[in-house]
């Protein structure tokens, strides 16, 4: 079955560590000065309650939400990254983020960078500004007991999110999506770099492609239990943006080729554009000269 959909795939993105080059919890706690209370905090709690009382000691302290907007300001991204970003979604892709940092923290970078508008939708640990001006910062799976949790026995994959069981609803909505409109799904591309990340790579079939970035957790994880879809690394944001952009051309030219559809290419008549007044006389013949 053939693809009609143009064969863009969808690439989905993690956040840290991927669009932006730091841990966005780490580099807001560093910024507002809490590193140390940071860490106590971590020796007792697990790490999404553990930011959510941070950002409410700092409310405490006198911070606001828009100092945390401030600080995500600065957080560094990469050129190459926002250049990925909007080629890629101008070649047909829809872009998705699936990230274990927060929605404040993610909207509030891409907005900053004018990229919000590009993907078209995030699945992270929600966030919301309470009535005091709080940042409250929740699991994505609620986990604190009654809460069943996630259920997902892989080790790598933190109490707050398994980013497999939204991988295989992404999919799942893909092939129905897909079955709808009487055609093949469409490739899904996914990148990444922490533990994390192992999880949804595995959901991905052959067909699919997991992009980790080289050197990071996920690619030791790939090494010793590779997944059914292709692995293409990517080592810096520059590589990140060639190795994303040789994957969507291919699998764009892959759909043309499945559709048998050939470029139209309009030949002119040449014997019907006149030529330039000066070209003319040119090609004319010319008058020989004859001694007498």
């Amino acid at each position: 079955m053939a693809a009609t959909n143009g064969g863009a795939p969808l690439v989905v993105f993690d956040f840290d560590k991927t669009i932006v080059d730091c841990d966005s919890d780490n580099w807001v706690v560093d910024a507002l000065g809490a590193t140390d209370r940071f860490d106590e905090l971590l020796r007792r709690l697990p790490w999404n309650h553990a930011i959510d009382a941070m950002m409410g000691e700092l409310h405490a302290a006198g911070r606001t939400a828009e100092d945390v907007r401030a600080c995500l300001r600065a957080a560094p991204l990469s050129p190459h990254v926002a250049a990925a970003i909007r080629s890629a979604r101008a070649r047909g892709c829809e872009l998705r983020v699936l990230s274990d940092a927060n929605a404040f923290f993610i909207d509030a970078v891409l907005a900053h960078h004018g990229l919000a508008g590009y993907f078209s939708g995030t699945d992270t640990n929600p966030a919301h500004v309470d009535a005091a001006g709080r940042l409250r910062i929740r699991p994505y799976h609620e986990f604190a007991a009654p809460a069943p949790g996630h259920g997902c026995a892989l080790p790598s994959c933190p109490p707050n999110m398994c980013k497999g069981k939204v991988m295989e609803r992404i999919l799942l909505q893909e092939e129905e999506a897909a079955a709808a409109a009487g055609r093949r799904r469409r490739a899904v591309v996914y990148l990444g770099d922490g533990r994390g990340d192992y999880c949804p790579s595995l959901k991905l079939r052959e067909g699919d492609y997991v992009m980790p970035r080289a050197g990071y957790p996920v690619c030791d994880l790939i090494a010793a239990a590779p997944p059914a879809a292709a692995v293409r690394g990517w080592d810096g944001f520059e590589d990140l943006a060639r190795v994303l952009l040789g994957i969507v051309d291919a699998e764009i030219a892959r759909a043309v080729a499945e559709q048998g559809e050939v470029p139209a290419v309009v030949v002119p008549d040449c014997r019907a554009l006149p030529l330039p007044a000066r070209q003319e006389a040119a090609l004319l013949p010319q008058a020989v000269r004859v001694p007498n």
